[in-house]
């Protein structure tokens, strides 16, 4: 029970590595704050519970300045203090430059960079008092390019120059700040996106074939990565690449 009287916000945790995550941190006795955009979120709650573990679900937006605030306070006034904080949620828009449209560019910018900003920017007072610690989701492809992601890549660079901004300057204060880059995980959203090709069959050995170890990571594998820069206290402002070795 290495979370044992620790409280935590997991953002997007209605699927794939933010349920795995959640799911993760209650069972190593974590009080859990499971949020999602829709209310997708609410099964992992209710799951988490009937395990005898504690969880609370807040539906909400990340992009947006109200939602985002009401997640931490929900977390502080439900459980009086905040320890931990997991910006996961996100999202995959593919494209280049030249075909991406105005409106698809900014909601990348506002879900998988701003939604960063604003948890953390009302995390922090609360993260002061405990010491705590911030772990924000990026991606192997902020770390090296591919083809048809220009948008979600340039926002998860945008992460990792975040988190060692942060880091840097919270430091003095005893908070962390990290970062895990996923290579291609098999999650829901990637099994979505595999059924827009047209031979959804050959898509799927394709994207299995850029990993070199021949498969696709796990949502759970993901969860142990975030799960350790939760705990590492001699870690902080670093990217954690847990991606298959697809950045060797």
């Amino acid at each position: 029970m290495k979370l044992e009287g620790k409280v935590a916000i997991v953002t997007g945790s209605g699927a794939g590595i933010g349920e795995a995550t959640a799911r993760l941190f209650a069972a190593k006795g974590a009080s859990v704050v499971c949020n999602s955009i829709t209310d997708s979120a609410s099964k992992v709650e209710k799951s988490i519970r009937r395990k005898g573990g504690k969880a609370t679900f807040v539906q909400g937006d990340v992009a947006d300045e109200h939602d985002a605030q009401r997640i931490i306070e929900t977390a502080a006034n439900t459980y009086g203090k905040l320890d931990i904080l997991v910006n996961n949620a996100g999202i995959v828009i593919p494209g280049r430059v030249d075909d991406t449209s105005l409106e698809d560019w900014e909601r990348t910018m506002a879900v998988n960079v701003r939604g960063v900003y604003l948890l953390s920017k009302h995390a922090i007072p609360h993260l002061k008092k405990t010491r705590g610690v911030i772990v924000n989701t990026s991606s192997v492809l902020a770390l090296k390019g591919m083809k048809n992601r220009a948008a979600y890549s340039a926002s998860k660079g945008a992460v990792v120059s975040l988190t060692k901004a942060m880091a840097a300057d919270h430091m003095e204060d005893g908070i962390r700040v990290n970062c895990i880059c996923p290579g291609t995980t098999d999650t829901p959203s990637l099994a979505r996106r595999i059924l827009e090709f047209p031979d959804p069959e050959e898509a799927r050995k394709q994207f299995i074939a850029r990993q070199p170890m021949g498969r696709f990571g796990t949502p759970e594998e993901i969860a142990e990565g975030i799960l350790y820069l939760a705990l590492a206290e001699f870690v902080t402002g670093i990217s954690l690449s847990v991606d298959g070795g697809i950045t060797v």
